[in-house]
């Protein structure tokens, strides 16, 4: 049988098949390149940055082309760079005694957690990861209740003024990067102007170089939307009243499009004369019980049971959304459902998380 296959030495034959594989070889990639192109040009937003620059030049992202805004995991917002910064939550416990305030970069923070601390106190938790700030507190000591409500945040980075030996061990224990002040005192520093114990400060910065963690930006917290579809009723202000010591009002300002906080009849303002405000305020009634710790008063340190369900109430757009918020383990991120099922979305924007005991009665005004 003839043919030129048959003729060539076996040198050829090995070169031309070689040849053969690697026009096959360049067709494949082609192929695959294509379909991987293809595929970020509809969702650039999952791009590494190299292939997004790429995209961009070509117009085939952007928002010219349509393409979502990177937005920030802890309050839907637009990034204020192109990317979401590439690092964990970081959570800094600061004080709400009458003599710490007023309190520095409240408004900062991307989420702040009001949880009770002993004697009818209330101390705040809050969690940066798209903001910085330059200063931060006045810092305090953490409570059971941080980790088990921080770690729904995954390897978050934690900073507070020390704390009991379980609070110290349970840090680490839940995958949390402990940066206390025993631990980074570098990080901190103490403020001559302010009466000890209310005068430890630190700065975002210094706590996450302290925490020197590789870990990537956290999953979201919340849902997000612009509007809420669902059922809700227009309220002017909501009362929780924890204690004499913490007695919470947060009203609806429409003009600045925000919710503002006073503790009773007096505006909480921060350093700066500035006004707490948040975007959303998230009501998640739980069960509190008193542990066998006593402070320095006598008081029991208040325990905060923060799996199983509840009623919740969000308030958003100065309207309040009824339901209940759900956590079936603490490994789990807790989600919040309105009465029909639905979960609950909030505005884009900071939020404040009320841990209010279930004895505590919400109090809504109407408009």
């Amino acid at each position: 049988m003839s043919g030129t296959h048959r003729n060539r030495s076996p040198g050829t034959r090995r070169s031309l098949t070689r040849r053969g594989k690697l026009i096959a070889a360049g067709a494949t990639v082609a192929v695959v390149a294509g379909v991987t192109i293809g595929y970020f040009a509809l969702f650039p937003q999952t791009a590494p940055a190299f292939v997004r620059d790429t995209l961009q030049s070509v117009g085939l992202a952007g928002p010219e082309a349509g393409a979502p805004e990177a937005t920030c995991p802890l309050t839907g917002e637009p990034v204020a760079g192109s990317d979401v910064p590439d690092r964990p939550a970081l959570a800094i416990k600061i004080e709400n005694a009458p003599e710490a305030r007023p309190q520095a970069a409240l408004n900062e923070a991307d989420v702040v957690v009001e949880e009770p601390v002993e004697g009818g106190y209330t101390r705040f938790i809050a969690v940066f990861q798209c903001a910085d700030s330059s200063r931060v507190g006045p810092v305090r000591s953490g409570r059971t209740t941080d980790p088990d409500y921080l770690r729904q945040l995954g390897p978050a980075v934690f900073g507070y003024a020390g704390g009991r030996k379980d609070v110290t061990q349970e840090v680490p224990a839940v995958g949390l990067v402990d940066v206390n002040y025993i631990i980074a005192a570098d990080a901190y520093e103490r403020d001559e102007a302010r009466a000890a114990p209310h005068d430890l400060y630190t700065t975002t910065d210094a706590l996450w170089r302290a925490a020197r963690s590789e870990e990537g930006a956290p999953d979201p917290l919340f849902a997000y939307a612009a509007e809420w579809e669902g059922a809700a009723k227009r309220i002017r202000s909501a009362h929780l009243p924890f204690s004499g010591v913490s007695d919470v009002y947060w009203q609806w300002n429409g003009g600045k499009g925000a919710w503002l906080r006073s503790h009773g009849d007096v505006p909480h303002v921060l350093e700066g004369n500035e006004r707490v405000s948040s975007a959303n305020v998230v009501i998640q009634v739980v069960s509190v019980t008193d542990s066998d710790f006593l402070d320095s008063a006598g008081n029991p340190s208040p325990e905060v049971e923060l799996t199983g369900s509840g009623k919740a109430y969000v308030l958003r757009d100065g309207t309040v959304i009824r339901g209940r918020w759900e956590r079936e383990s603490l490994k789990d991120v807790t989600t919040f459902v309105s009465k029909d099922g639905t979960e609950i979305e909030l505005a884009p924007g900071r939020t404040w998380v009320e841990l209010l005991p279930s004895w505590v009665a919400v109090e809504l005004t109407r408009r």
